[in-house]
């Protein structure tokens, strides 16, 4: 087991599977299929990141470095959240962009019954050692252990 320490950006205590890519996350990609067409798994849509395309993101600890695209992205976290269909938390190697951060709040802020961690600033290290299936939990002070 390895421990990283990271910010908090929206808090909560989580234990999922990891799903990891090395390339920005296209938010509004990545989910739109899913929330317009209801697909149960949330399957990846984007089909630029090769890493994630086609792979269940719902319930998962979704490991990346940073969201790309659409300034939409902070509404469609948010919608996904709404609808349930969000990944069980965020796991950003990078600082967390002004976009995501917004979703990410407004969800934890609005949204009844749902609980997304978002934890930023975990560094390079985190993306090199954490692989896909992975047991992710992330404790309330930002601490992520990886097994």
């Amino acid at each position: 087991m390895k421990t990283f320490q990271g910010r908090v950006i929206t808090p909560g205590e989580v234990t999922a599977e990891a799903v990891v890519t090395h390339e920005g996350f296209n938010t509004l990609a990545s989910l739109q299929m899913a929330l317009q067409f209801g697909d149960k798994e949330v399957k990846c849509g984007d089909q630029s990141n090769e890493e994630l395309y086609g792979k269940p993101l719902l319930g998962k600890a979704l490991c990346l470095p940073q969201t790309i695209g659409s300034t939409t992205g902070g509404l469609v976290l948010y919608c996904a959240c709404s609808m349930k269909k969000n990944p069980a938390c965020m796991l950003f190697a990078n600082p967390i962009d002004s976009l995501a951060a917004a979703g990410a709040v407004l969800a934890d802020v609005w949204v009844d019954g749902v609980t997304m961690p978002v934890v930023d600033s975990l560094g390079e290290e985190f993306l090199q050692y954490v692989q896909d299936g992975m047991k992710i939990t992330i404790k309330p002070n930002g601490v992520v252990e990886v097994e």
